[in-house]
């Protein structure tokens, strides 16, 4: 450049109006044998940055020291929480305190460093990062229930746990088919039952193969839904208990086997469902209250199979009350499909 140039160039750079380019750094370390440093101090300032970042990383890496056992029993116990009103109350009034909990866990386990410190909060974020799958697709959430099983097959992974992983896939599957890929989630439950085969709880295997029975049945595969019902009654455990520590979201015993089977029968058209369902219904813990909304949608469909438009649609109607009650969109489109097909067939 000219004198003149070079003159203007050298006082915009000396009063920060232009900044000096690589070519004129090379140049003016070569001219005034220095450093970068030591022509703009510019390192200084980067340090001073990286300084605060090494600081902040420490303080949380030393924060976390804090998530011993009882902390991690605590965040179980605000999932078991959010849990059981989800069961009585439905998911909508949920989302805010459950993305905050789940942001909570993923914290605690980014900054955790050992592995056996992170394996239990690990398993505490997959239980609740199922929760919040299921609630997202309860409430039409598809994209947000996907990412959160994503996570929560992570945190499955990370926990070592191969119980929490089956059931993750198990519940993604119901994912594909809201999105209208049956026939993936149907392969996608097969793995989840293999996978969970010989290295989770009965009862979890149980559960398993009863979503193996109701996804078969919605792709149309009749003989391998029967022979998953059979398989989750011959893997399901005596008694009237309905859950295992292992995978805490798993809630099974021969009642809700019945009201699945009723529902698996139900898709299948077979007009005995309703008998089923009937004695699900009876013995039904009044706690779940989705569940049995769920269950009169199915009863509803069993009674227009078999001509019986009266009852189906005062089981419907019971079913919009349940279904407005705890804000379950997924229930909600199911009555609209049957109430249309008695309102078609009444005219």
């Amino acid at each position: 450049m000219s004198p003149a140039s070079l003159k203007t160039y050298v006082s915009e750079w000396e009063n920060g109006r232009r900044s000096v380019g690589e070519d004129d750094r090379s140049i003016l370390r070569s001219i005034y044998g220095l450093n970068d440093q030591e022509l703009f101090g510019e390192q200084a300032e980067v340090h001073s940055v990286l300084d605060d970042a090494y600081s902040e990383l420490a303080r949380r890496i030393e924060e976390s020291k804090s998530v011993d056992l009882g902390m991690v029993n605590t965040l179980a116990g605000q999932t078991e929480l959010f849990r059981s009103w989800d069961r009585q109350m439905g998911a909508p009034s949920l989302a805010d305190q459950l993305s905050a909990h789940i942001s909570t866990l993923e914290n605690a386990l980014a900054y955790t460093v050992l592995p056996s410190a992170r394996r239990p909060v690990a398993r505490v974020l997959s239980g609740a990062a199922t929760l919040a799958g299921w609630q997202a697709l309860d409430v039409g959430g598809v994209d947000r229930a996907w990412r959160h099983y994503e996570l929560a097959r992570r945190a499955a992974a990370e926990a070592q746990s191969p119980a929490l992983m089956a059931h993750a896939m198990g519940e993604q599957a119901y994912v594909l088919v809201d999105a209208g890929k049956p026939d993936l989630a149907y392969e996608l439950i097969c793995e989840a039952v293999s996978s969970a085969q010989d290295s989770a709880p009965d009862r979890v295997v149980a559960w398993l193969c009863a979503a193996e029975a109701e996804i078969a049945a919605i792709v149309g595969q009749a003989d391998a839904s029967h022979a998953a019902l059979e398989r989750a009654a011959a893997s399901l455990p005596g008694g009237d208990e309905m859950r295992d520590p292992e995978v805490p979201g798993v809630f099974l015993n021969d009642t809700h086997l019945k009201r699945w089977r009723g529902n698996v029968r139900t898709l299948l058209g077979e007009t005995e469902a309703v008998g089923e369902l009937c004695a699900a219904l009876e013995l039904m813990d009044g706690t779940f209250t989705r569940a049995e909304g769920s269950l009169r949608i199915d009863l509803a469909q069993g009674y227009f199979a078999s001509g019986k438009l009266g009852e189906a649609r005062e089981q419907a109607r019971l079913a919009r009350s349940l279904a407005n009650r705890t804000g379950s969109l997924r229930n909600r489109r199911r009555l609209d499909r049957i109430t249309l097909q008695i309102s078609t067939e009444d005219n």
